[in-house]
């Protein structure tokens, strides 16, 4: 009730006053049954925004740490989050990010549409990075569609770090959804789920015009931060993920971010068991 009450009296109609969002593709989203929603993730306001102009009610893997905090503010971020449908999604992988993702899974047999950013973490400087198998390992044990989406111009509103807003106008684009019933009977398979994730990435990447970097956006935030970083789980610098066919897609021309840098020429992606991987996790920052 208190979703609905947000977005449809409160929230949702002063948002859009304010930002004037423009959304193309919102078809693409099942009018029934479950699915996914893969977004690109360039802002703390991305799971606003997104939401509001989605017809169906969207659950979100959101990280755990907003879950947990302490004192009035961190009780109130808590409550707010649980009221928005938003799920604790636990990153420090093994058991842990295992039972989030089985908390995701809940979502889906029962019909429902779940919101997860495969980076797993906002984007430190608006490019698009490597994707986080737990996407796609949700999409094929559950046998749903992926319904990919970029968000545009969110980084703009709200950089990271700024808590209060620009207010300025912000786009997102749902591409056609993804089907990956061809992997049905290889969920498991480490291999399939890199394969999928950067099927994925791809379209998120044609969708929203980014440059691509196969590395991780977590790897990368530390290592701007001064903190070590594994070497092991930062990945090779490779070039673009690959499409369906195997050629790199520019961006959406009719779309009023046709201008936005792009990846070069798309090549192989990268040999998944060469790289260390994420244990599934797949969760906002």
């Amino acid at each position: 009730m208190f979703y609905w009450v947000m977005k449809r009296i409160f929230l949702g109609p002063v948002l859009k006053l304010l930002f004037r969002p423009w959304v193309k593709g919102l078809d693409n989203i099942p009018a029934e049954g479950a699915a996914i929603i893969a977004s690109n993730h360039l802002s703390f306001s991305d799971s606003i925004f997104m939401p509001l102009m989605v017809r169906r009610p969207v659950v979100f893997l959101a990280k755990s740490e907003y879950f947990t905090g302490t004192g009035i503010k961190g009780r109130l971020t808590a409550l707010f989050f649980r009221l928005t449908n938003q799920l604790p999604m636990d990153r420090s992988g093994g058991a842990a990010s295992e039972a989030s993702l089985s908390a995701g899974m809940e979502v889906l047999t029962h019909g429902g549409l779940l919101g997860i950013y495969p980076e797993g973490t906002r984007s430190p400087d608006s490019r698009l990075y490597r994707g986080k198998v737990g996407v796609a390992r949700l999409a094929l044990k559950a046998g749903v569609p992926v319904v990919p989406v970029a968000m545009i111009g969110t980084d703009k509103v709200q950089p990271i770090g700024k808590r209060l807003p620009n207010i300025r106008r912000i786009g997102m684009i749902f591409g056609e959804p993804l089907d990956f019933s061809r992997y049905h009977d290889q969920a498991e398979d480490r291999l399939v789920q890199r394969q999928v994730t950067d099927e994925i990435m791809f379209e998120l990447m044609r969708l929203s015009g980014q440059e691509y970097v196969d590395e991780y956006a977590a790897v990368v935030k530390l290592r701007l931060a001064g903190k070590p970083v594994d070497p092991a789980a930062a990945a090779e610098p490779l070039a673009t993920p690959v499409s369906l066919e195997g050629t790199h897609a520019g961006p959406d021309a009719d779309a009023p971010h046709a201008g936005a840098p792009h990846a070069g020429a798309g090549q192989l992606a990268p040999d998944p068991g060469k790289q260390q991987d994420d244990g599934g996790a797949a969760a906002t920052a």
